[in-house]
């Protein structure tokens, strides 16, 4: 039986994988429903340190599936909106190293999912935009707010404005993507990445995490004290003490989580 949300684990990495390319990803309710319970199941898995998203075929997620929004009043849109439980947001709040593999058009909701990921890789193929615009509507996923933050108030709203789309090249220099490559090796080097990063302290990892996510929210101040609060918990970790006894011994750590 097929299902639009696919989930693999291997060697600590997990893949979820969006997978309706006959509608190149778009996301519709069951869709949504399948990538919620997949990010809580590898949030609570402890054997996954790493979590890669992507899509099947020639999207990542080309956007929301606007033939669900016909015959919606506003009161029906709003309360999706804001009391359903949002996938975008649970990619944000994700504990682990997200990575977003994008492997063609990551358009409207598409392009909000990826940018609440940590790194965004792209495939040299990819596309990039807001077209709400294009459709009498608006963002609704984050992209009003994120989208300012990752490439500046200017360039966000000339993208939101215009419903303009981008190659994965204007994308990376305008700093939405973080990595372009050819697309024949895309999966190679993403899962490179993310072995790498899945072979590092647990521990380390979330606290690094959650200290970032906080640079964006919080004064620099108070980010910093943060930090500082996260930084005390690592050093008072098993794994910290693993990786300096490591170093010392001249062998690779073995880092558990504790």
């Amino acid at each position: 039986m097929t299902t639009n949300v696919l989930t693999e684990i291997k060697d600590a990495v997990g893949t979820i994988t969006i997978n309706r390319p006959d509608k190149r990803n778009a996301l519709d309710a069951a869709t949504h429903a399948l990538l919620l319970a997949a990010f809580d199941a590898l949030r609570h898995n402890d054997a996954v340190r790493v979590v890669v998203l992507t899509g099947t075929g020639k999207a990542f997620v080309s956007g929301a599936d606007v033939k669900e929004f016909q015959g919606k009043s506003p009161v029906d849109m709003l309360r999706r909106l804001l009391q359903e439980p949002s996938a975008i947001e649970a990619a944000d709040a994700f504990p682990k190293p997200l990575i977003a593999m994008i492997n063609g058009y990551c358009l409207g909701s598409g392009n909000e999912l990826a940018m609440a990921c940590d790194i965004r890789i792209a495939s040299e193929d990819a596309k990039f935009g807001q077209p709400e615009i294009n459709l009498g509507m608006m963002p609704g996923g984050g992209a009003t707010q994120r989208l300012p933050r990752l490439v500046g108030l200017g360039k966000a709203l000339w993208l939101m404005y215009s419903g303009a789309i981008l190659d994965s090249s204007e994308a990376m220099r305008m700093g939405l993507v973080d990595l372009v490559v050819p697309a024949k090796q895309l999966k190679a080097r993403v899962m490179t990445l993310a072995t790498v990063i899945a072979s590092k302290s647990p521990v380390a990892l979330a606290m690094i995490k959650e200290a970032a996510r906080a640079s964006v929210r919080a004064p620099l101040d108070d980010g910093i004290r943060h930090e500082q609060s996260l930084a005390s918990v690592v050093f008072a970790s098993k794994d910290m003490q693993e990786g300096l006894a490591a170093f010392l011994e001249k062998r690779q750590p073995k880092f558990r989580g504790e």
